[in-house]
Parts: C-alpha cells; structure tokens; sequence
C-alpha cells in the first residue's frame, strides 16, 4: 500500500508584490489580432494566490512515480501516472482538497484491438481524462517497438479496449468535444543508437459512448507522419535535425532520416477539438494538426533567445554567487508542455521552454563551452572561463564553421522560459530571463534562502547546481480561468514549485504569484538516506488545473505531479485584490 495521503500549509509562496511584473521579457506584436500593445504591466482587479490544501506521497524517490495528473469532475478522482510502477494511481479528491490513495489501475496484460497485449516491461507514460472516459498511454517494454493507448471506464475503471499507436506513445489528449484521441509518438533511438523509430501522430477515432467501445478497431488508427519532408517537401527554416543517420528497428517499414528525427513529445487540443498542437522538442519546433483529416498541416520553428539582448541568465555554476546578466549565446528554447487558449477568436499556444539533449550510446550533443574551440576574435577573451561561459552545456551541431573549424556562436539549451505564439507560430511574448529574476529577486527580498537558486533536484544543497545547465528548467504548462482572466501555470522542474502568470492579454502577460512546496532546509543526497521526504516537492512535472465549477472543495485547484519525490500536490486557489 502507497503512503498515507498528509495536509501540509508550509509553502513557500509571493506574489507580485514585489514589483517583478515589469522584469525584462520580450512581448512581440503579432498581426492584427493582437494590436499594438506590448511590455509587460500588473494585471488588472482580481488577481490570485494559490496555497497548499494538501500532498500524498508515494515514497518513492526518484523513479517518476508521479508524473502526469487528470481530473474526473464525474468522481472527483485524480489519475495520476505512476511509470516507477508501470501502473496508474487513482486517488480521491475530497471536499478539503486533500487527495488520498484509492487503488492503482495496471496496464499490463490488456489486450488490444489488433489481438496484442501489453507486456509485463510496458511503461505508463499519460494519463487524459474526458466526460467519463480515461485514455492512457503506454510505452512497449522495448521502446522502440509500437505502444498502446488503453481506454477505461473513469467511473468504475473497466476496461472498454486499446488500440496500437507508434512507437513511444509519450502524450495522449482528449478533444473536448468527445470524437477523438491524439498521440505524440515520440519515437526515440534506442539506447545504444542501434536503430531509430519514426516519430508520428496517432488519431484515433471513438465511438460515441463508453456502451459502443466494442465498435473500437485498429482501423480506427489514423498516422500523421513527416515523411513528406523526406521526399521533396521543403522543411522550415530553424526546424532542427540532426545526429547519426540510423535504421528503423527490424520488422518496422522504413522512413527517411527527418521522418525517424523528429520527436513528438507532447500534445494539446485547441477548445473546438479540431486542432492538435505537438512539441517537436529536440527540434525547437511545434507541428499542427487536422484531426478531423489526420493531417499534418503546419511545422514551425521557436525563435533563438538571443542572451546578449533578449534576456538575463547566469551561465556558470562556478562564480561565486547569483551573477545575472546578458551573454554572447543563443537559446534553443526547445519546449515541452503546450497548452492552448482563445484570445480575439484565434487560437494561441503557450510552451514551457525546457530544452532537452539527446544522449544514446556514444552519441551526446552537447559539450561545455570552454572545451570547443573558438573563432579568434568573436568572443571575447576570457568568455571560456569556468565563470563566464566555460561551464555552460551548448549544442555542438549548432554555430560550427566548418570551413574554419572553431564555433562562430554557441547555442545553449533550453530558454529558460514559456512563450505565447500565434498558431502560425509568430510570437506573442516570451518571458526571457523573468524565471530567474524572480528567484533572485525572491531571496533578495528574504523570502527565499539563497540557496533555492538554480537549484537541482536529487540533492541538496544543490545551489547553482543547474546554472551552467537549463536553469529553472521550465516543464509543463497549463491553463485556467478565473473570474473572466486568464492564467498560465508553469511548472519548475530543477527547482520545483509553480509560476503564475496573467496571460488574459498576452502581449501584456504579467507575473502573480510563485509557490514551492519545498523545504530548502532539508539537507539530502537521495543515496543512502530518507531525508528527502522531509525535503517536501521535488521535479514538477506535470500539472492540472480544476476549474471551480469542477472543483470538490468549491474554489479552484490546482494539481501538481513531481516526478522525483513521487509527490501529488493540490494547491487552492484564492482571488485576491490585484497589487
């Protein structure tokens, strides 16, 4: 049995009173939908405050034993994804917020559609639930081979069937309007680079109610792909593809190098269930799709964060103290989550820009900055000092001439923020530095101890540990609305905790509030000890907001999943008279 579910009040939380709302970020005019406004400004009347209603705890460390949260307003249960296990955790919501475990769902061992089970290695990776259905899907314990999407009953958790997807079925959604599921295929090499999945979509068409899921067949399974890209079509500028050029795993049909390079990774459906958006991660790209035609119709890159203007950061986990400042380094904002929202009529994606690298067999992309050879006189002189940029992870198949070959600029992982864009990928806003500023600002003003900055989350002390890495490390993303404005919560997962923005105007998007449910104190190393359960929150995850309308306890929620202390959270949220 999982531990007991415990109500802890001692969260870490401040709001914008402390006049970051005007921090530096980029806000980008995009058309005619969005006007000509721009900079950031403090919300208007009401704002909001979250606090901590209550946590259960698997006691599991390390090992994503929470992962991706969904509500079932129809229960008031939360699924929560537990890959340690294999399985998903069901936990009730009650009238107080405080969730507490119920039983775990295992995917092992369902049969699917096309006559195959779920074996015993499979991999639970999401979790989406909609009007009483659950879908959830799970990777292959040979993960380059095809996965499944499962489908339960949420009220009572029968299993009503699953169908194939692709290979590393890493996101499911649900469209609200019912009709349809759709999966980010991710398609990763296997782990020595042997051999290297197509990454793909899945659109899989459901019956009408949870009584006719008999009538769910493999044909039901419709594949985006982008092997058009590989036979002629022209591919967009900034879209990046890269590494060895590996076969597909045995018994699978082939595909063209950009179609095995590109990596779903995760998938959001805009309010009319008409349009996916997925997260091309690696390649800092986003790709659109009709559901309803199960086609591909837009791929589009994220712009760089250009360090020397766009932005503050500190580099270097090796200068002594919290040194922010502009850089002669590019960000490859490479997102993760995506959440969609309506602004003016249109649809807007909202990204977290975690950044990612791909590390199989002997194939790494990155290096520290002071170990490439540089071009004389680009940078400056000491630039490769370990506290300047010598200790800063960038891309190494990025800002190479090869003609001279030295690197002419540096590419760095990630860009340390969320971003707002059109859904023809122009820009909205991005928050630049503004993560990180606030965190400095936070303990600047005492109310954070320094050492939460560009802290890790294995360990602790872990000050500046992620510095010279991604940060923050901005995960998953999601949205609400509350009393007529709108609000993205962007999840930490270096860290931890959740930032608050007021997005209801992007192009006036606006810090509110940051909360950590996380004890700094606790000293850990997640070795030999359990100090770590002391230590409260580690590595958010993945995030769902409840509206109050849905909401057991008659106040919005928010539900936050944290991969490393294996943790629910649920934090309560109050509006407030804006600052």
């Amino acid at each position: 049995m999982p531990a007991a579910s415990t109500s802890r009040r001692t969260t870490t939380r401040r709001k914008s009173r402390l006049g970051l709302a005007g921090a530096a970020a980029t806000a980008v005019c995009a058309s005619s939908l969005l006007g000509g406004a721009s900079a950031l400004a403090s919300p208007s009347n009401p704002s909001i405050e979250l606090s901590l209603a209550g946590t259960y705890a698997t006691g599991v460390f390390d090992a994503s034993a929470a992962e991706i949260p969904a509500f079932d307003v129809s229960t008031d249960a939360l699924f929560v994804v537990n890959a340690q296990s294999g399985q998903v955790d069901v936990l009730d919501l009650g009238s107080d917020g405080v969730p507490s475990y119920r039983e775990s769902l295992v995917a092992a061992g369902r049969l699917a559609a096309d006559g195959s089970a779920v074996d015993a290695g499979a991999v639970v990776n999401s979790v989406a639930v909609s009007d009483g259905l659950l879908a959830v899907a799970v990777e292959a314990g040979d993960k380059v081979q095809r996965g499944w999407v499962l489908f339960f009953a949420a009220d009572g958790l029968g299993y009503l069937g699953g169908v194939r997807a692709g290979s590393l079925p890493d996101a499911v959604a649900l469209a609200p309007n019912g009709g349809y599921a759709v999966v980010a295929n991710e398609g990763e090499p296997a782990d020595d680079f042997g051999s290297d999945p197509e990454g793909s979509i899945s659109v899989i068409s459901l019956p009408r109610s949870l009584q006719q899921f008999s009538r769910l067949t493999q044909d039901s399974v419709r594949t985006v792909d982008f092997r058009a890209y590989d036979s002629g079509m022209p591919l967009p500028d900034g879209v990046r593809v890269f590494g060895p050029d590996v076969p597909v795993p045995d018994g699978q049909e082939p595909a063209g190098r950009i179609a095995r390079n590109l990596e779903p990774e995760y998938v959001t459906i805009d309010a009319t269930g008409r349009t996916a958006y997925m997260s091309i991660q690696e390649a800092n790209a986003v790709a659109v799709v009709d559901i309803r035609s199960a086609t591909l119709t837009d791929l589009w890159a994220l712009e760089l964060t250009d360090w020397s203007t766009d932005g503050v950061l500190d580099p270097s986990d090796r200068d002594g103290g919290i040194t922010l400042g502009n850089w002669p380094v590019f960000g490859v904002r490479m997102p993760d989550g995506l959440a969609t929202y309506r602004f003016r009529g249109e649809d807007l994606v909202v990204s977290a820009n975690e950044g990612d690298s791909r590390e199989w067999g002997d194939f790494v992309d990155t290096e520290r900055a002071g170990d490439l050879e540089l071009c004389d006189g680009v940078f400056p002189s000491d630039i490769q000092a370990n506290a300047n940029l010598g200790r800063l992870d960038v891309l190494t198949d990025l800002g190479l001439d090869e003609v001279a070959g030295c690197y002419s600029e540096l590419y760095a992982l990630g860009g340390r923020s969320f971003s707002i864009h059109t859904a023809s990928g122009e820009q909205v806003f991005d928050s630049a530095g503004l993560f990180e500023e606030t965190v400095a600002d936070l303990i600047s003003a005492g109310e954070l101890p320094e050492e939460a900055f560009n802290a890790g989350h294995d360990e602790q002390p872990s000050f500046e540990s992620r510095s010279d890495a991604k940060g923050v490390e901005p995960e998953g993303v999601t949205i609400g609305s509350i009393q007529g404005r709108t609000y993205a919560f962007v999840g930490l997962e270096r860290i931890g905790g959740v930032m608050v923005f007021d997005i209801t105007d992007p192009t006036r998007s606006s810090f509110v509030d940051y909360v950590n449910n996380r004890d700094f104190t606790v000293d850990f190393d997640g070795d030999e000890t359990d100090d770590w359960k002391a230590a409260g929150d580690l590595g958010a995850e993945g995030l769902e907001f409840i509206a109050k309308s849905d909401s057991p306890t008659g106040r919005p929620l928010l539900v936050v999943a944290n991969e490393v202390s294996g943790t629910t959270s649920v934090f309560e949220i109050t509006a407030t008279r804006g600052r």
